[in-house]
């Protein structure tokens, strides 16, 4: 079977790896650019095209723009039975529908809850118990297409986006490996979403970011671990942004954003309860735990954290 493989971050690698592995090898791997990257802004490869590299597919497509011409009429010439998609671009519909078996999608959540751009983190920050992967094929409405397969797992309390990243590429590479067994043996079972259960999962941006202290403490705590360690949560201090990128739920009681405890832990207040910081990170800094922070940057009691705007 010939596949064309499409992905771009780090997220998509262990699928293509787990094709690569069990007689799946795609025949072509389609990911971004190179994009200058680091301090010396040198032009690097995606992680997708660095295993591709690795594993030693010749084939690498990387298109400026998906909805340039050229790159529908490349894909054609491939003559692909099946693509599939891993954190990749919104395809135009002339690319999706050139493979005689079909294109699917691997998306981070349980469809139809959480469609869009950042489904991991809108889980944790809406302090989802469950969350999983969804197999789709595609159509031109975004997060939308028949359901392949579904396999759901329990998020802890405490999980953060990095760590259920992780978790889901490694269940995400299983379920993409499963459903390309079907749809290669003519299995497929598929099945329509349920629209009106649907949710969103927009992009985030440095808005979306900002701690409320005037919310429950487990939302914040939620919030604090939905963007650790990337974008990574702030709040405004001495004019400037500090990221805090671990909590834990804890009693206590004050104004919102207010220092309730310093001396080797860091309480900050919220509308009701507390939360215990664990991790932070300064601008210009690495990431700290709490009391190597305190002891470089001394937090008065009673100060607050969102009295100066950043």
């Amino acid at each position: 079977m010939r596949i064309v493989f499409m992905g771009t971050p780090e997220f998509a690698v262990p699928s293509l790896e787990i094709l690569a592995e069990n007689d799946y090898r795609p025949v072509a791997v389609v990911t971004g650019p190179d994009r200058p990257r680091g301090r010396g802004r040198k032009l690097q490869p995606t992680a997708v095209k660095q295993a591709a590299v690795r594993l030693g597919i010749q084939t690498l497509i990387q298109p400026g723009s998906v909805k340039d011409p050229a790159f529908a009429a490349r894909i054609k010439e491939l003559q692909c039975d099946l693509q599939i998609v891993v954190a990749f671009r919104i395809l135009p519909r002339e690319v999706f529908t050139c493979a005689k078996l079909g294109a699917f999608n691997l998306h981070a959540s349980l469809l139809p809850k959480f469609r869009g751009a950042a489904p991991i983190h809108r889980a944790l920050m809406a302090g989802a118990s469950e969350t999983g992967v969804t197999t789709f094929f595609l159509k031109p409405a975004v997060d939308t297409g028949n359901i392949i397969l579904q396999w759901p797992t329990t998020v802890p309390q405490n999980e953060t986006a990095g760590s259920l990243h992780d978790r889901l590429a490694c269940l995400g590479a299983r379920a993409v490996l499963e459903t390309t067994r079907r749809i290669s043996t003519g299995r497929v079972q598929e099945y329509t979403q349920e629209d009106a259960l649907a949710t969103a999962a927009p992009k985030i941006f440095r808005d979306d970011c900002r701690i409320q202290w005037a919310k429950p403490a487990e939302d914040v705590h939620n919030h604090c671990r939905g963007l650790s360690p990337y974008p990574g949560a702030w709040t405004p201090w001495k004019s400037h942004r500090l990221k805090i990128l671990g909590s834990r739920v804890t009693e206590g009681r004050g104004i919102p954003g207010s220092v309730l405890q310093s001396d080797g832990r860091l309480v900050i207040a919220c509308q009701t309860g507390a939360i215990s910081v664990t991790h932070l990170q300064a601008p210009g800094q690495r990431v700290l735990e709490v009391q190597d922070f305190l002891n470089g940057h001394p937090v008065p009691l009673r100060s607050r954290l969102d009295e100066h705007d950043g």
